[in-house]
């Protein structure tokens, strides 16, 4: 499947508004399908099937393949290239704005695999890992330092970072290079899996008031944690400070130094003091 071909057939050009680089490189794309372990019992969401290069590798491994697009000047590419595949089932619309569950139904089950605009890549990790239904596991093209970020261990951790291995283990694939892409996006990318936990790999009774102490931890990344977790929580730094004492955490440590086991001790040791209300949505915002 020859991109810049498909492109002048459809008299179609790539939108920067949606970012749209295509990845042309079969070897590659054939690479993430691989990453997947797909089998016919497999159902795959992909989100951002472009012109559906990624989408015939998937189609070809999976019993079933649900491709979402939100561009709709893409679907008459989409619709005539699978109109022989019979499990290849063709969405259009905002992934944000549609629930998986629904999506994947009457599947229990389903893997994400997609090359994800790097503008969304934030909000589309938040909406899958907050959904009814959480995918087995993700492989996901994105911006190679959001990659890295998302695999930090202690010491380089962020929100981001915090949030994802809460969920699940992520691992870094590989890289591509930008030449792969059709046009040429001006950032190296990389390939990660996630795979997807039962259960928390760390004791939490509260996980929204986890996920709360640890945006706290990060709003102020420079500062110690005794007085960004002070300020974010509103409470007295010395408190936290001998809250954090307790857990064996020095108050002197920055947020991006702890560990996911240490922020679950951390949140224990200073939920009860204070949370209340409704709690804010996961801070998958890449940052900190």
């Amino acid at each position: 499947m020859d991109v810049r071909a498909l492109l002048r057939q459809y008299d179609l050009r790539p939108s920067k508004g949606l970012g749209q680089n295509f990845l042309a490189n079969q070897a590659i794309l054939a690479k993430i399908a691989a990453a997947a372990d797909l089998t016919p019992d497999d159902t795959v969401l992909e989100i951002g099937a472009g012109l559906g290069t990624l989408t015939e590798h998937l189609a070809r491994a999976a019993g079933r393949v649900v491709a979402v697009e939100l561009d709709e000047r893409l679907m008459g590419v989409l619709r005539d290239t699978f109109s022989g595949f019979d499990n290849v089932e063709i969405v259009q619309g905002d992934i944000l704005a549609l629930d998986p569950a629904t999506l994947v139904a009457p599947a229990t089950h389903y893997k994400v695999v997609a090359n994800l605009p790097y503008y969304i890549t934030s909000a589309v990790l938040r909406h899958l890992l907050e959904a009814s239904l959480q995918p087995r596991c993700l492989v996901i093209t994105v911006q190679r330092e959001v990659a890295e970020r998302i695999a930090a261990q202690p010491g380089q951790m962020s929100l981001l970072a915090v949030s994802v291995q809460f969920y699940g283990r992520p691992q870094v694939l590989f890289r591509i290079k930008p030449g792969s892409f059709y046009p040429s996006p001006g950032v190296e990318s990389a390939v990660v899996r996630v795979d997807m936990y039962d259960t928390p790999p760390v004791d939490i009774e509260d996980a929204d008031a986890f996920f709360r102490i640890v945006k706290a931890g990060f709003a102020q990344r420079r500062k110690q944690l005794r007085n960004t977790l002070a300020s974010g929580l509103h409470l007295p730094p010395e408190e936290v400070a001998a809250r954090l004492r307790e857990t064996g955490v020095d108050p002197k440590r920055r947020a991006q130094t702890l560990s996911l086991e240490e922020w679950a001790r951390v949140a224990q040791a200073l939920a009860p003091s204070h949370l209340g209300g409704g709690i804010q949505s996961l801070p998958l915002d890449g940052g900190g």
